[in-house]
């Protein structure tokens, strides 16, 4: 009689075990799915003020080199 219950304890820490790796299945198959500008925009909520800084830096020197080009092209 003890081995059922043995077997019965196994036989239910198996199927945890196997709910648990579906779960995680379906997590990592979750971020796999996200699109790189989920991801973007998931990294710049965490960075905050720095993914800002970098930003308006582009933007200037994007600006820049307009300028710059009409400048020399006048």
């Amino acid at each position: 009689m003890d081995s059922n219950i043995n077997n019965h304890s196994n036989s239910t820490s198996k199927s945890d075990d196997k709910k648990a790796v579906e779960g995680l299945k379906s997590n990592i198959q979750t971020q796999e799915k996200d699109s790189f500008v989920k991801l973007a925009m998931r990294n710049m909520v965490k960075k905050g003020s720095t993914s800002l800084f970098h930003f308006f830096l582009t933007i200037v020197g994007v600006f820049g080199v307009l300028l710059g080009l009409a400048i020399a092209f006048h």
